[in-house]
This record gives C-alpha cells, structure tokens and sequence, in this order.
C-alpha cells in the first residue's frame, strides 16, 4: 500500500470519529426526510406489483390446462385481473409519492433553504 492509500485509508477512519459540523447533520436529516418521503410509496409499489405478478401467474398456470380443460375461463379472468393490477401500478405509486411530496414540500424546503452552499 503506498503512501497516497495510507492517507486515504486515515482520512476515512478519521471522519469516522470527528464530529459532525451543522451542514453535515442538515444533509443527513435532509437524506432521512427524503427517504421517509418516497419509502411508503415504494414498499407499496412492490407489494402491489409482486402480488398482481402473483395472481397474473395463477391465471396463466389455470388458462394453460394445468389443472383440467374446464379452468381455462376462470384462468384468463384471473390473468386479466393480475395484469391490470400490474398495469395499475406505475400510475398509483406516483400519484401516491405526488401526494408524499406536496405533504412534506415546505418541511424539506425549509431545510435546504439553509443548506445551500454559495459560490466561495
């Protein structure tokens, strides 16, 4: 390890246990606000999304004559049932994280107003 790795390898360590100014504790409430903003919206993404991924595939394994020819119709009904769902959930996760945004607009504003940095 040369000398230059050494120093970095310090530094590293060395921000580890120095304090924290002001700037660096807003930008880590300014990273939590924002992940506390989009998270719900997220979690509700994925569930909604693996769930209708979930039915879709019943439908399918129920249309292709899996478990006897008279369950094609129910199959399809299911399928089309998760598709939509699926279809559905680009457009709910973002109007679910507009509503998330505009509830903690002024809060992160409020913070940032104070955190940008000018031109030295």
């Amino acid at each position: 390890m040369n000398r230059e790795e050494m120093n970095l390898q310090i530094e590293k360590i060395r921000k580890q246990y120095a304090e924290k100014d002001e700037a660096e504790k807003g930008f880590d409430a300014l990273r939590e606000l924002d992940k506390e903003v989009k998270r719900p919206a997220k979690v509700f993404a994925y569930t909604f999304g693996t769930a209708g991924a979930l039915i879709m595939g019943t439908g399918m394994s129920l249309a292709m004559d899996a478990f006897g020819p008279k369950k094609r119709v129910p199959g399809v009904l299911i399928g089309t049932i998760g598709l939509a769902m699926m279809c559905a959930n680009y457009p709910m996760y973002q109007k679910m994280l507009d509503e998330r945004k505009k509830e903690y607009a002024q809060e992160i504003l409020d913070l940032t107003d104070n955190m940008i940095f000018e031109e030295e």
